[in-house]
């Protein structure tokens, strides 16, 4: 550059607006489009400081974020039920392409709140037009709070945040029948194999149990956790196994199931001749293992088909949703104790 040469002025840019306005730049961009999910007192900061700034919206950007990305973000975690999460994304990527929309997946290796901040931040950045979070944290961040106020969200039976709409089945409820089967074929008592006690689900289904029991005039036993593995359920079948006592174990998914069975019929245990088992989930294995479990039922992908329904219909946020009551599957898993 020459001396006596002015430097050109940069032109404001949308990062500077949404500091100047103290916002995301997301919901600078959903601001200057109309969108719906921005507070007037929030539209209102946006726009004074577009004013100020002298910013200037892309026209071409503004046409390809009217257009809508026709994107659904959907948060998952690596680890717990394989078959459940499968179910889950399948139906919502048959329910997203119906409606032409492309599904994009962000997944978490664990419960942690900056790997879901960053996950949810991934998709806000990609510009999805919704999300479904299938991650259960029971702690929220203000920046999930933030991003899921400007992007409508839908989450099943997961993390809570004030803006997202909550899709699923009573969990308590869940707990509380699959106890009550047990106590109604004559158990004088439930033990339960729980899953990680950082999951809601899992600690609803343990409510259920315990508030059952409780109903019934029974002190309940300290519940044994794992993490929804056959593995874990089969570490505590061992030590269900040791108690000569048992005779019934509410678990609470299929796959512990799966592994408290194995460990029982290891020691001796019969199922049901000794200790019944039931469970939550109802996934297609739980028809073919052997007994056949009894188990209450969850239909995961058409969670994953109602959920996508939800944020394409746009109900008043913060309301929850049943997809399906839960109901009892019974099978051949569970018996009336011996001595009844």
């Amino acid at each position: 550059m020459t001396e006596g040469t002015t430097r050109p002025t940069r032109q404001p840019s949308m990062a500077d607006v949404a500091r100047t306005a103290g916002v995301s730049a997301q919901t600078v961009s959903r601001a200057l489009r109309d969108s719906p999910n921005v507070s007037p007192e929030t539209r209102r900061r946006v726009l004074a400081a577009v004013e100020q700034l002298g910013y200037r919206f892309n026209n071409a950007a503004r046409e390809l974020s009217s257009g809508r990305s026709h994107t659904i973000g959907l948060v998952l975690l690596q680890s717990g039920g394989y078959y459940s999460r499968s179910a889950v994304t399948a139906g919502v990527e048959a329910a997203a392409g119906e409606t032409g929309y492309a599904v994009s997946i962000a997944t978490i290796a664990r419960l942690d709140t900056g790997l879901m901040e960053r996950s949810l931040s991934k998709l806000a950045d990609q510009g999805v037009d919704g999300i479904v979070i299938a991650v259960p944290l029971i702690s929220v961040t203000q920046k999930m709070e933030d991003i899921t106020r400007d992007i409508p969200t839908v989450t099943l039976d997961g993390s809570r945040t004030a803006s997202a709409r909550v899709l699923g089945i009573d969990q308590r409820e869940a707990g509380r029948i699959a106890t009550q089967h047990l106590l109604d074929l004559g158990h004088r008592q439930v033990w339960h194999v729980s899953g990680p006690d950082e999951w809601i689900e899992a600690r609803r289904r343990r409510q259920g149990w315990q508030e059952c029991l409780a109903a019934a005039g029974i002190e309940a036993p300290p519940p044994l956790e794992g993490d929804w593995s056959p593995d874990s359920g089969y570490q505590q079948g061992q030590i269900l196994a040791m108690i000569p006592d048992v005779t019934a174990v509410f678990a609470a998914s299929d796959e512990m199931a799966f592994g408290v069975i194995r460990a029982l019929r290891e020691r001796g245990r019969s199922v049901p001749g000794d200790v019944s088992i039931v469970s939550v989930d109802d996934i297609a294995l739980a028809a073919y293992c052997s007994p056949p479990l009894t188990t209450v039922r969850q239909d995961f992908y058409r969670s994953g088909v109602a959920a996508v329904a939800l944020l394409l219909k746009g109900d008043e946020a913060g309301d929850d949703h049943s997809v399906t009551p839960p109901s009892l599957s019974v099978r051949d898993s569970t018996a009336p104790p011996r001595s009844s």
